[in-house]
């Protein structure tokens, strides 16, 4: 394990009740309500993805000016929500203090917006982070791999050596797509089991130590299955 990716939203703070108060106020401007099952649809995406969900759900006529309108409120409302102060998941802070003092160089791979990653990063803090990606400086945001492959590339180690921790399907898919094993740590949102990711309830529970024991156990059988 030679470096981690790690996913913003919901796996190092808890902004998806954040998200949530937003998209809640979004369909409220739209004289809508915002169903349980959208908004879990909605979990992870891109800003693009998020509004083609919202636009389909309205029976909305998909107006690319009218989408990017809608998601720029939505970003500068939750950016509104996000400079109030970010709740840290429990032990991600912890954990970012100890892989620091390790020497374990780190990215943060989003699918949000650099803006608004950037008012984030004020509360979390930018120092941790050798380098960030944000889900509009990629071609493809994820599922896709390219954020993850983006953060390997400018960190100049293989996708291979990098352990991503993640809380959404859409990352997950991600960074596996990418060749990352993925600790999967999930908060609003079941997250499938799969044979290149392994499920901790709480980052609470690790330790640096304990990382490497599980980026070590899936190299180990991501091996046995290619053998």
């Amino acid at each position: 394990m030679r470096a981690v990716l790690w996913d913003m939203d919901g796996t190092l703070v808890d902004s998806e009740k954040l998200w949530d108060i937003a998209m809640q106020a979004l369909y409220a401007r739209m004289g809508r309500v915002l169903s349980a099952e959208v908004r879990e649809s909605t979990v992870g995406g891109s800003a693009e993805t998020v509004m083609r969900i919202v636009y389909d759900d309205l029976g909305l006529e998909p107006d690319p000016a009218a989408m990017a309108e809608s998601a720029d409120w939505l970003h500068d409302y939750t950016g509104e929500l996000f400079e109030q102060g970010l709740p840290w998941r429990p032990g991600a802070q912890e954990m970012l203090d100890a892989l620091t003092t390790a020497g374990i160089p780190m990215a943060l791979v989003t699918n949000t917006r650099r803006g608004l990653t950037e008012r984030a990063l004020k509360s979390i803090g930018s120092h941790y982070f050798t380098v960030s990606v944000c889900g509009d400086e990629v071609d493809r945001a994820k599922p896709a791999p390219d954020p993850y492959l983006r953060a390997a590339h400018l960190l100049g180690v293989p996708a291979g050596h990098c352990l991503a921790v993640e809380d959404s399907v859409t990352g997950t898919v991600a960074a596996e797509a990418a060749g990352c094993p993925v600790l999967v740590v999930p908060n609003d949102v079941e997250v499938p089991a799969g044979p290149v990711r392994r499920h901790a309830s709480s980052l609470a529970q690790l330790d640096v130590a304990g990382l490497r024991a599980v980026f070590d156990e899936l190299n180990s059988q991501a091996g046995e299955r290619t053998a």
